[in-house]
């Protein structure tokens, strides 16, 4: 056989392969998992940081040979869990490129390669530890869950600003109802807050 029909025969079977596993229900295979510098420190190497509690998570599947599908959760890992998610969208590579190049040059952030274990833990760690503080995740959330896929693997993070909840003004939010939903949940004296940051 020659090398191109190797390599066309190699994509049809890869794009076979996905084609099958989206018919039984099943997530695509993991293409490739990102998370900016400073989220990574905080959580995945509990380090000291002030950076404003933010973090930017990308989790990107393959549909077969240059095809992908590409889904962003914006995390406040300090207080209200998904702040915003970025549904997911098709891609080939290059374009993949470019978003991943948007998405944290926007975020002002470096970014590394994590796993999807880490991804999910994070990201389904930010939420449950908001939950209990009274947030739901944003609306956008619900149509890219399914593409993040369940946690299922405990690796101890530590949400929070010190060990409290620190809620930090955001430009679009109802800072009295967060502020509020704060006291009925730990208390006043119990959480701190900075406002005008947004």
């Amino acid at each position: 056989m020659k090398a191109s029909e190797i390599s066309t025969f190699l994509i049809s079977q890869a794009e076979q392969t996905a084609i099958a596993s989206a018919e039984k229900g099943e997530l695509l295979p993991v293409a490739q998992c990102l998370v900016d510098v400073n989220f990574a420190n905080v959580l995945l190497r509990n380090e000291t940081s002030e950076a404003g509690g933010l973090g930017l998570v990308m989790v990107t599947r393959s549909k077969g040979y240059n095809r992908f599908v590409a889904a962003s959760y914006l995390i406040d890992y300090w207080c209200l869990g998904v702040k915003d998610a970025m549904q997911p969208r098709n891609c080939n590579d290059s374009q993949y490129k470019n978003l991943v190049e948007h998405c944290y040059s926007q975020f002002g952030q470096e970014y590394e390669e994590i796993s999807v274990e880490q991804a999910q833990a994070l990201v389904w760690g930010a939420i449950a530890y908001a939950k209990k503080l009274g947030f739901e995740p944003h609306r956008d959330f619900e149509q890219s869950k399914a593409h993040l896929g369940e946690s299922t693997n405990e690796i101890g993070l530590k949400f929070g600003r010190n060990g409290e909840p620190c809620y930090v003004e955001g430009p679009h939010d109802n800072t009295r109802k967060i502020i509020n939903t704060l006291r009925n949940s730990v208390g006043e004296g119990n959480f701190d807050y900075l406002f005008g940051m947004g």
